[in-house]
């Protein structure tokens, strides 16, 4: 027994040293969470301002997909024990703790607000800069945890992206992207959109919405959940678990 010590002293602490390098992060990959997690705010906070104000989808569905999106954010912040700069400033709509977000906000709102057109350019313009900058982080991570929320958000980005160009073009505005190069633009833009939920209704399906059905989607319950709510519904229709039906 006490020969077999050493080795099993010297197995628990390789363990605990393994756990604990799992558990870290470099600082590329927790500012891109904390940016992350204000910027699906912003796209949040952006959204309930214009459903308030002009009472039309795709705003009213989209903003609860991005609800989905920061408890993504949150839950791998929880993880890695990274400070989270929504709580800091009391999740107060409107108010972030990131300068350039704040300006970016304050600015969005300013144009939404003057036109549903304009507000509807401002949805696009909030889809572009989540693409570019998931893509951004993306290149920074080799962490399949963090990989894997990235890209459900870049998707559900491209899903909204194509309901807010689609929005414009019915009332004859071509919109031309600001962020993104046109070949991806156009490629975006043409794709067929990805199942991913904004609902929070409960059922079973593919979806990754705030569901309490078990779908193939992955995760269950309110982290990334798997309700009936798929993004296409955030275009013009709502299907079941989406939160407003209104054109």
């Amino acid at each position: 027994m006490k020969k077999g010590f050493p080795f099993l002293l010297f197995t628990l602490l390789f363990l605990q040293a393994t756990a604990q390098q799992n558990n870290e992060i470099t600082k590329n990959e927790s500012n891109g969470l904390t940016y992350m997690r204000e910027e699906e705010k912003l796209a949040r906070d952006v959204y309930d301002s214009m459903y308030a104000k002009w009472d039309v989808n795709p705003f009213g569905n989209i903003r609860q997909s991005e609800r989905v999106h920061m408890d993504r954010m949150k839950t791998l912040m929880t993880r890695y024990e990274v400070k989270d700069p929504v709580e800091a400033t009391g999740d107060k709509p409107g108010v972030f703790k990131t300068a350039v977000l704040q300006k970016v906000y304050n600015e969005l709102v300013k144009s939404g607000t003057t036109s549903l057109t304009d507000a509807l350019k401002a949805g696009a313009k909030i889809e572009e800069l989540d693409i570019a900058d998931l893509d951004e982080r993306i290149a920074q991570t080799k962490k399949e945890d963090i990989l894997t929320a990235y890209k459900f958000l870049r998707m559900g980005s491209e899903n909204h992206l194509r309901a807010f160009v689609r929005r414009l073009k019915s009332q004859g505005v071509d919109y031309q992207p600001e962020f993104l190069k046109k070949e991806m633009f156009d490629t975006i833009i043409s794709g067929e959109n990805q199942d991913a939920g904004c609902g929070n209704g409960p059922g079973k399906g593919q979806g990754l919405g705030q569901g309490q059905g078990k779908g193939n989607g992955p995760g269950k319950g309110n982290g990334a959940g798997n309700g009936p709510c798929k993004e296409k519904c955030c275009d013009k229709k709502a299907a079941p678990g989406c939160q407003s039906n209104k054109d």
